[in-house]
Order: structure tokens, then sequence, then C-alpha cells
């Protein structure tokens, strides 16, 4: 559809007008009346000598009126393929559904009109009616349609079509190869085009519902979120991917499908008119993804190498409420990192001790080092011999965790609790790409367990992933993250026992509020009526004097945060901080 089609936001246009009737049948033999045996009536076939110009325009009229008055039987016995034109006509009367179809013969038209009529967004055009052997709108071509015409005049005709209950019309320039037959007639060289230049063999003309398209992405408050780079491919990806709109908003449009449905509809004409676009709102709070951007971008301008990502979950919905990295721009490290979250990891693992029946007082002795092949130390110098299990939380004391996980844990123990109780594992779909956190499972060795007990080893994580764990302890329920309200959220297998839950959510408090606690000097002045977290420094180099990464994940009532700082040291030196500058807000919701 080209001059004076309205080509705004259209969506699918139904499978080509086909059609069958009786206008402009032809008696192709005579009777004898005095004959008692009819002699079989010849097919008609193409002849290689084109139409006189007179008789292409004869043929072509009659062609037109009996489409425009229905007569769709008619219009097909007018083609060298009727078959294939009578399903093609009807198929676009019984889809496109118009009131009124009105044909206007035009004039002779060129080879190069039709190519730049028929010209998809690719620059390629469709083929030429003098090229294509009638009977291409079809799977199979009928016996009339076996060979190409040697020779056809093209002409173009008007076509304006109606629709009931809108005064909008669909205007296009259509385009007929008219071929001599072998009765010496004219008929229409069967092509998809005929119905529309933009038309091909194997799609349909459709209609569908059409919208207008989003305004803008906006938060959960409507607040502009343009002024956030390290929102900006987020956006971009919900602006190329909107989701779908209130059908109560849509219009109805005119396009053209491809029928394996492997392409994009081509708009051709909207119908009715749909509702101004809608802004999509996003889970994301400004407030705090603004605070959470100030954290990230302050730890990167102490140190170039420190490289960090945050994310800040609602517990009780899954909502991602803030995503930060610094640099902002660049790698998304906040979703798509893949590290080792040092004893960030120690909240899943206490958790399956806990499950495993270890009381949280029992006492859990804290040696300086342990050896499993690899020998691990903690990020203290001193023995804690008399230590109970919550202490040694308390301080994240790695000997305590490997050697009572080796006790009371087996290899594969961690990602079956990570998955069944924290859902962590693959097939998140947030509503924007990101990496899947991961836990090795059965059949690990000895010492690379024992690793895998203090978030060393092959455990790989991002802020995205240890955020939900924190959400997960707040709400006692995990919640799948995700960045826009109704997306689909998988569920964990299951849930903690309220004795289970209670003691983690204890064991977390006294690391942000005992005074030995790891994180306690970072939360300074931040309470809560559910208030916990847990540090983590991940080592990874084997060589000792290699920067290590900062972590910390916690919550505070219904929000949740996780931090890592690249190089960034322990986890009370960087990561911490960040997370309580954000913590601090708190959730306004």
């Amino acid at each position: 559809m080209r001059q004076g089609a309205k080509t705004a936001i259209v969506s699918a246009i139904a499978a080509a007008m086909l059609g069958a009737g009786g206008y402009g049948a032809y008696s192709l033999f005579g009777s004898d009346s005095k004959s008692t045996t009819a002699a079989p009536p010849k097919p008609r076939t193409v002849v290689a000598e084109s139409p006189a110009p007179d008789l292409a325009a004869s043929g072509a009229k009659s062609f037109l009126a009996a489409w425009s008055s229905g007569d769709l039987q008619g219009a097909a016995k007018l083609t060298d393929d009727p078959q294939a034109a009578l399903a093609a006509l009807t198929a676009f009367q019984q889809q496109v559904k118009p009131s009124a179809v009105t044909l206007t013969p035009g004039q002779p038209a060129t080879a190069a009109a039709f190519a730049s009529a028929t010209a998809q967004p690719s620059g390629a055009a469709k083929a030429s009616p003098s090229a294509a052997p009638s009977g291409s709108a079809s799977a199979s071509a009928s016996p009339s349609a076996s060979a190409a015409p040697a020779s056809q005049v093209l002409l173009n005709f008007k076509s304006h079509v109606e629709f009931a209950g809108t005064t909008n019309t669909w205007d296009y320039t259509g385009y007929l190869g008219m071929v001599k037959m072998s009765d010496g007639t004219a008929a229409v060289n069967w092509a998809p085009t005929v119905i529309n230049p933009h038309l091909g063999a194997g799609e349909q003309i459709v209609t569908q519902p059409v919208f207008n398209p989003p305004t803008r992405v906006t938060d959960r408050n409507g607040q502009s979120l343009a002024n956030f780079p390290s929102l900006s491919q987020i956006l971009l990806n919900f602006q190329q991917n909107p989701p779908a709109q209130d059908p109560a908003d849509a219009g109805t449009g005119v396009a053209i499908v491809d029928a394996a449905g492997k392409n994009k509809p081509e708009p051709l004409f909207t119908v009715t008119d749909p509702k101004p676009g809608k802004p999509i709102k996003l889970t994301i709070d400004a407030n705090l993804e603004a605070a959470a951007q100030k954290a990230v971008d302050e730890q990167l301008a102490k140190d170039p190498t420190h490289k960090a990502g945050m994310v800040a979950i609602e517990p009780s919905t899954g909502n991602v409420l803030a995503v930060a990295n610094a640099p902002a721009t660049g790698f998304n490290t906040a979703l798509q990192g893949k590290t080792a979250p040092g004893s960030t990891m120690k909240v899943i693992t206490a958790t399956a001790l806990l499950e495993a029946g270890v009381d949280p007082n029992a006492t859990m002795p804290c040696p300086s080092t342990i050896n499993t092949g690899t020998t691990y130390h903690n990020d203290f110098t001193d023995e804690e011999p008399n230590n109970t299990f919550i202490q040694d939380f308390t301080v994240s004391c790695n000997t305590a965790f490997i050697k009572q996980g080796l006790a009371s844990l087996q290899s594969g123990s961690l990602a079956k609790e990570a998955a069944d109780v924290f859902g962590i594992g693959p097939g998140w779909k947030i509503g924007f790409p990101t990496a899947d956190g991961s836990i090795p499972g059965p059949g690990q060795s000895k010492d690379e367990t024992a690793g895998e007990f203090m978030g060393q080893g092959k455990d790989l994580m991002n802020p995205l992933a240890m955020a939900s764990v924190a959400a997960t302890v707040e709400s006692g329920t995990f919640k799948q993250p995700i960045l826009m309200a109704g997306l689909p959220q998988t569920p964990a297998a299951r849930q903690l026992s309220p004795t289970v839950l209670n003691n983690l959510r204890s064991m977390m408090n006294q690391v942000v509020t005992n005074p030995k606690g790891t994180a306690t000097p970072a939360m300074g002045g931040i309470s809560g009526t559910l208030f916990g977290g847990k540090t983590g420094t991940a080592e990874v180099s084997s060589d000792p004097k290699a920067p290590t990464n900062s972590w910390f994940t916690g919550y505070r009532d219904n929000l949740a945060v996780c931090a890592e700082v690249l190089s960034g040291g322990f986890g009370a030196d960087s990561a911490a901080p960040a997370v309580a500058e954000v913590l601090k807000i708190g959730n306004a919701g």
C-alpha cells in the first residue's frame, strides 16, 4: 500500500483476498443442437503471444468489476489459475472483512513501477508477474498454470477498501499482469501480488489488534528513569520488546504476516485507531536507584579497579528495586557477573547445616587452619576452640564451616539447598538477560566441596542472585526477581521450617549488630524489625597477595540489597558500606 494508505501501527492483514464466482465466465465451446454427443472442452492455456492492449484492458476491467461486486468465482475464472485465485480472493474477503471494495482500472505500467511498489523494507522486491509462473500464490499450481507466460501486459489499478464502523479507507495502487489465453481471451496472470503488491508466496493478509507504542519506561511510581545510565540497556530492552498491552486499548489493523510465523508482520493500514500509548512501568524505584548508583560510584571513585554492581529487591514480591553498576555503562556486573561470592555463601551453608540438625548454640570449634588437600585459613589468626555455630557465623570462620560441613553435609548438598529453598539455578526470566547462579552438584572432591562451603571453588554468583538469597531469608519465601510486575515467577520447591528460618535470621542479625559481627561497624545506626546480613571476601587468585572481591548481602525489613566490589578487599571494607547507604533509605513502597 503506497499512496493514501494509512500506515500507522498495523499488525497483520488477512491472507490474500480470494474469490470465486461466475462473473466474466466464458463459453469456450459452442454446442450443436443437432449433435447428440458434445466434444469434451479443451483446457484454456496461456499462449506465448501477448494480448493486444485493448484486449488486456478489457480483460482487466472485467476481472476488477467481478471482484468489486463480490463475484469472486467470476473473478477467479478470469485468471489463468482459477483455483488459486478463488482461494486467495475468498481468504481476503473472509479475513480482512471489507464492507466494500472499489477497484478502478488504471493505465499501462512498467516493470520498474511494479518493482518499486513491491519493494520490502530490506529493499528486495516481490517476484514480477511477468516472471512468476501462474498459480504462484498456491502451494501447488493448477494444470492451467504449468508454464510461465512468455509475455504479458502489465496494468495498474486503484483499490479503495472500506470498513464498517469507521471512515478510514484503505487506498493503494495494485498491478495486474494480463496474458493471452488459447481461446483468444485475456486473463489475469495470477500471483499473490494481485491482492496487494506487498503480498508474497507463503504470506497472508489479516486483520489483528494494533496498539500505539509505549510512550516511555518509568519507575514503579511513574518517575522517569532516563537519567540512570546503569538502566539504559534495560530500558532499551523493554522499549524494543514491550509487554502485552490491554486489549481495551487496541485498534484494528491490516498487515501481511508470514504464514510460518517466522517474520515480523508488515503493517499496511489502520482500520480503527488505537488509544494513545501508555508508559511501561518497571518495578525500579527511582530514589533507591539513585542511592544505589551513588553507592557504587563512590567505590569506583576510591579506586579505578573497584568496579562494582548492586541489586536491591523487595522481598515480599521479588520486585527488583534497583540495579546499579560502576562504571554505569559496559559490562553489567549486577545482573550478568559470575564470580565466587565468598562468605556470603555461608547463608546457604548455614541453612543446610541447620536443616541437618546442627543447633545454633552447639559448640563448633574454629581452628586457625584446616587442610583438605588445600590449606584453608580465616581472615583472622586466632583459634576459637569454644566457638558456637552462631559465633562462627558472626565472625565468618571459614575453617569451622568447612569442618562442620564435611561432617554433616555431602557433595551436592549446597546445590540442592540453594535450588530447593532459594530458587538458585537456571530459568530466571526477570525481564532482562541475566547470568544464573550456580553451585556444583554431587561428585565433587573433598577439597572442592570444602571450598564451596565458604563460597570459593566453583560457586558462581552475582549481586542479583545473592540479593535474592537475602530477600528469601527476610520474607521466608523465595520470590523470583522480576523487573516488571506480572512477569512469571517460578517458585522454589519448598520453604524453611519456622524454627530454621528464625535461627537463620538470628544468625544474620548477629553479623550486623553484635560487637564482633563483621558488618556491625558498617551498619552503625541502622535498625529494623528484620535486619541481618553477611559479608564475603572472595579470593580470585592463588596468589595470596592478589586483591580480593568484596561482597555483602543483607536486608532491612522489606528491602534486600547485595553489592560486589571487584578488588574491593574484605566484605566489610567496601561492599558493606555501599549496601548500608541503600538500607538506610529503606523501602517506602
